[in-house]
């Protein structure tokens, strides 16, 4: 194993009445700055030349900032946010993804205590009716907007924003607007100081809109506490990160806690690195991303498991790619979803082939509302659906749900609430004041608290069959993937009110067309109805059907979906998960397929199931 320092995640479980159970960390937190940006001060003071952002402009070239502009930038864009009298009240919208201008004015928001919303790009520029982002709209009420490619956001500006609301872009587009570098040149002067010290720990940094797996965006509001106590909670489960400036080349949107809170923030908490990827774990935009992992190595990666899917054929393939990825490399870091084991003993050996050495995988589990790092895994490592104990500083509570429990949690960096929503505020806590995720879990060995927790899926997916039999969609949704091996990208379990579950499986098209030998002019629909696909799919079904103790744990048939999940439509979140409900909902005409007797050509059926009911 190459060497890193990991430590060891344990805790105490306290039982309570009624079958709960409290689990507390062992790991201390230690103390953590009072507002997000005393770092960027810090580091401009401590390593002023060391290269803190760079994206690529449009020839290609990297544009890089160091510490000390990018510290002096911030104040200056922090000035120019004062002289609009802008505040929580007044607050801003960023349309736009990820960019060094994107990062400034985030810095220079929360410098002064100015909240701000960075939304998906996708809401401007990929739906229809542009629905989600009127209603954002409407809950922020934005003062200013900042949008770098105005031509590129026109229809957005023009169909959802006031008059009123001030534009800023990097290049103008129809509607009047400032430019960018004007904000940024503002000679900055003691008022930003003195707005910069009137920042509490409480004061709201950012609201960040969900990206909706069960249902519609709301607005979590992130405070500047939540946001420094989560980083040092990963300072003090990664312990290399106070060895080396660590190096990270990521695309995960700003917008998403992932990329905006985890991401951004581990590097500029710890004085790193980050290089901003324009790709994006997609058909046809994933070159990108191989194209920029050639040119950084990084010392860390932390992705969701698709990404580790789409690198590992050019990872066998491509020499000088390996090369630059495995050269630092000291954590592999996953999350947002699960990693078949299969894979994940592929990742491990392509590594080992890679640099004679294994590297530590570590997985974890966080939310929006937790800013979002919660449990890890970490020095023991990762294994399948293994999720860890709570990080240091965090508090969490197990409520017995028939034969799981309901996570809730309690700590620093759990959310005061939901933006202008009285009402969703309040039942998302307990009388204890825990946060209730709405999620399962269990642990791995009851005899052995240390040994982690199983994340079981989320309770709102659950459902009756029409016998009344309750299905747990996440462990039945887990063994379906882990059996298709590859074939399956994700699976939707159907079934509310049927005789028996059944599931949407989106394919994995590039596995799918290799099973069946597909020629680059061979239509999905085709490929997915191909013999070898066919049998592959039938024999995952049928292996989870033998193990399955009763018709709520298995499905009793699949049929592959040949048009993919769309994000216009809801389907598929920013962060590439799916929306389960919106996707039941949109293919409810494929749901009715599934139960059709006798069943359509392309509905594969399970024939053990068949034989058990």
């Amino acid at each position: 194993m190459r060497a890193v320092r990991i430590a060891p995640i344990e805790a105490t479980v306290f039982a309570g009445a009624d079958g709960v159970r409290y689990v507390r960390p062992t790991l201390p937190l230690g103390p953590y700055p009072e507002r997000l940006t005393e770092r960027l001060e810090f580091w401009a003071g401590r390593a002023p030349d060391r290269i803190f952002l760079a994206d690529r402009d449009a020839s290609g070239a990297w544009r890089r900032i160091t510490y000390r502009d990018a510290f002096d930038t911030t104040r200056r864009i922090a000035q120019a946010l004062l002289d609009r009298r802008l505040s929580t009240d007044r607050r801003i919208v960023i349309l736009s993804g990820n960019s060094l201008e994107h990062a400034l004015l985030a810095l220079a928001a929360m410098h002064v205590g100015v909240a701000y919303a960075p939304i998906a790009p996708a809401y401007s520029l990929q739906s229809a009716d542009l629905a989600a982002l009127r209603r954002i709209v409407r809950l922020i009420e934005p003062a200013l907007v900042f949008a770098a490619d105005g031509p590129l956001f026109e229809r957005a500006i023009t169909e959802t924003l006031s008059r009123d609301a001030e534009l800023v872009t990097c290049v103008p587009g129809g509607r009047a607007a400032t430019a960018f570098s004007e904000i940024a040149s503002t000679e900055a002067t003691s008022a930003v100081e003195a707005a910069y010290r009137r920042v509490t720990a409480d004061a709201i940094a950012k609201v960040l809109f969900t990206s909706g797996s069960t249902g519609s965006p709301k607005g979590v509001i992130n405070t500047q506490r939540m946001l420094c106590s989560n980083q040092e909670m990963l300072r003090s489960v990664l312990l290399f990160l106070q060895d080396e400036p660590l190096v990270l080349c990521d695309w995960s949107p700003w917008n998403h806690t992932a990329g905006g809170n985890h991401n951004f923030g581990i590097v500029l908490y710890n004085g790193g690195t980050l290089y901003i990827d324009g790709g994006r774990p997609l058909p046809g935009a994933f070159d990108e991303t191989v194209r920029n992992l050639r040119d950084v190595p990084c010392t860390v990666h932390f992705a969701v498991p698709r990404v580790y899917e789409l690198l590992m054929p050019y990872l066998r393939s491509d020499a000088a790619l390996r090369e630059t990825f495995f050269a630092r490399l000291r954590l592999l870091f996953y999350a947002a979803a699960g990693l078949g084991q299969r894979f994940w003993n592929e990742l491990r050996d392509v590594a080992i082939e890679a640099c004679g050495d294994e590297i530590l995988i570590m997985s974890g589990f966080g939310a929006t509302e937790t800013a979002p790092f919660a449990l890890s895994t970490g020095a023991r490592g990762a294994c399948a659906g293994v999720i860890g104990l709570p990080a240091p500083g965090l508090e969490l509570k197990l409520v017995p749900v028939g034969a799981t429990f309901e996570a809730r949690v309690r700590g620093p960096n759990v959310t005061p609430g939901y933006w202008r929503d009285t009402a969703l505020t309040h039942a998302a806590f307990d009388e204890e004041g825990f946060y209730k995720l709405g999620d399962a879990m269990r642990f791995v060995d009851d005899g052995d608290p240390n040994a982690g927790l199983l994340f079981e899926g989320r309770l709102a997916e659950d459902f009756k069959l029409s016998t009344g039999t309750w299905v747990r969609v996440g462990p039945l949704r887990a063994r379906l993937l882990a059996a298709a091996a590859g074939c399956a990208q994700d699976v939707v379990i159907a079934g509310h009110d049927r005789p028996y579950p059944g599931a949407l499986i989106v394919p994995n098209l590039a596995v799918c067309r290799a099973l069946a030998g597909a020629t680059a002019g061979t239509t999905p629909a085709d490929v997915l109805c191909h013999a070898r696909v066919v049998d592959a799919v039938s024999r995952a079904i049928a292996e989870v059907a033998c193990d399955g103790t009763g018709t709520s744990t298995y499905v009793a048939r699949a049929l592959l979906l040949d048009e993919p999940p769309s994000l216009a439509s809801e389907e598929m979140t920013v962060k590439g998960s799916l929306n389960q409900k919106a996707l039941l909902t949109n293919r409810a005409a494929l749901v009715d397929e599934l139960y059709r007797d006798p069943p359509s050509p392309r509905v594969i059926v399970c024939h053990v199931a068949a034989n058990r009911r």
